[in-house]
């Protein structure tokens, strides 16, 4: 009996350990399938979309700090705010233009730089508090046209006066118009204008989300 079933119980065993092994592999790929994408998971806006101009300033010196805060230049922000962004510039494509980013999500760690460089709260958000920016629900943008020429608006972008205001008067009809056309496309898209700064729009659904430190690698 002992030598009938000893070919039976070596082959046994050879299946349960392919067997096993394969049930590992399977968990351990179901472990790796696990990670969800949510609304609010922050995303680099380049791996949804590819139609976007860019003008990173703040991974620069070319702005009002004079100084270079971000390592490199990445547009990261949350799902939702991405998915509401891209809807947005589909509709200006449709008029032959295109969305130009200047600025993202800002970690707070950043928002803490800026603050120690310009300690100012008409310019800088207290990280105290935090700011939309530091939410993932904020983006400053402008418009380029077809030939990737950004748009007139009448100040440039980070220009801290009564003239960057989307309700001041003394200014062309062609940046009025160039105002409302960004103003109409991005509050229907479910953005918010910020009134005294053309160029800054929150996410609606994003206001009350927490303030983040997630940062990104620099590649």
């Amino acid at each position: 009996m002992t030598s009938y079933f000893k070919p039976f119980i070596i082959l046994s065993s050879l299946f349960c350990i392919v067997s096993c092994k394969s049930q590992t592999i399977i968990v351990d790929t179901q472990e790796k399938n696990s990670v969800t994408i949510n609304d609010t998971t922050f995303v680099n806006l380049k791996e949804y979309s590819q139609d976007f101009e860019y003008d990173m300033k703040y991974a620069t010196d070319d702005n009002f700090l004079k100084s270079k805060v971000y390592d490199c230049a990445e547009c990261f922000l949350r799902l939702k705010t991405v998915t509401a962004l891209v809807e947005a510039n589909l509709r200006f494509m449709e008029k032959g233009y295109k969305i130009k980013i200047f600025d993202c999500y800002r970690p707070l760690d950043i928002q803490k730089k800026m603050w120690k460089i310009v300690s100012n709260p008409e310019y800088v958000a207290n990280p105290a508090k935090g700011s939309i920016h530091n939410r993932g629900g904020a983006v400053d943008i402008t418009l380029v046209d077809s030939n990737g020429n950004e748009v007139p608006m009448g100040t440039d972008f980070d220009f801290f006066g009564i003239e960057a205001s989307h309700n001041y008067p003394n200014v062309s009809a062609e940046v009025k118009q160039n105002r409302l056309l960004l103003k109409t496309i991005m509050t229907s898209s479910g953005f918010n204008s910020f009134d005294s700064e053309w160029w800054h729009y929150n996410l609606k659904s994003g206001l009350y989300d927490k303030v983040s430190n997630v940062k990104w690698k620099c590649k």
